[in-house]
């Protein structure tokens, strides 16, 4: 979509500055989806996402700013700076997760690519961001003929096919996020498969999570397991998804006041 720059306001405040490639700023057709980006991301705000600062989708180059957020994404992390995580940060994590798509569902939209690169894990918590592609569910998106909305890996089976979607589809992107934490792979992407072989794999394939006794198991292991299940009507709500995740996190936390994330990678972070 564009460049994303680091920038810093008068006053201090850190910024993270996108401004789109000048062919796309061309586009009519982009202007408006670019539009509804940004119309979308001003209407959520809370604990779990990156607050929309200021923009402009109509001038000669359009650009967006938000909150700068320190920190790494998921998919640096797991895959570059740590490693996967241990199970009571994967716990916080769909705790941020759902507090976050409650948050973006909670104004009338849905993500629709909640993946690893989207999520950035700070001291204060995980972070989702980037709504360069959230719609608003009562409201019609004109795409290109032809076009896929999402990523492969991380969209349910109604989204390849093009269905309508609704939350749920952020649902089962945050079951394989949690799957990718746990074990560093994907769960339908194991062995960097082509596009069309993922894509064959959500639909009829069940997905990979390693052994049921290895780092994905017990009670995170199941919630996993139905956040992937291919209807929508079978997948939790984000409300249950919390609900478990506090439930389930005393037992996995480690002491009162201890960081959500093990010492080297907090110490990276500090």
């Amino acid at each position: 979509m564009g460049q994303v720059f680091l920038g810093r306001a008068p006053e201090g405040r850190l910024a993270a500055v996108k401004l789109v490639h000048a062919e796309l700023a061309a586009d009519p057709e982009f202007r408006r989806r670019f539009r509804r980006e940004v119309s979308a991301a001003e209407r959520v705000s809370g604990t779990w996402t990156a607050p929309v600062l200021a923009g402009d989708t109509s001038s000669a180059v359009p650009w967006v700013a938000t909150g700068y957020i320190p920190g790494f994404s998921l998919h640096e992390t797991v895959l570059g700076s740590y490693g996967v995580l241990p199970e009571r940060s994967l716990w916080t994590l769909a705790a941020g997760l759902a507090g976050a798509l409650g948050d973006i569902h909670g104004a009338g939209l849905v993500h629709r690519d909640l993946k690893p690169s989207n999520v950035l894990i700070a001291m204060e918590g995980p972070k989702v961001i980037d709504f360069g592609i959230a719609r608003a569910v009562d409201a019609s998106v004109a795409t290109r003929t032809g076009s896929m909305i999402g990523s492969p890996g991380h969209m349910p089976p109604e989204q390849i096919r093009g269905e309508d979607v609704t939350g749920a589809v952020d649902v089962f992107a945050l079951g394989t996020v949690l799957a990718f934490a746990a074990t560093g792979t994907a769960p339908f992407a194991a062995g960097e498969p082509a596009v069309h072989t993922v894509l064959y794999r959500v639909l009829h394939e069940e997905p990979e999570l390693g052994a049921p006794d290895g780092p994905l198991t017990g009670p995170l292991r199941d919630l996993v397991v139905r956040c992937l299940d291919k209807e929508p009507a079978g997948r939790p709500s984000v409300a249950e998804i919390a609900e478990v995740a506090a439930r389930c996190a005393p037992g996995a936390a480690g002491p009162e006041g201890e960081p959500w994330l093990p010492a080297p990678l907090t110490a990276r972070l500090e």
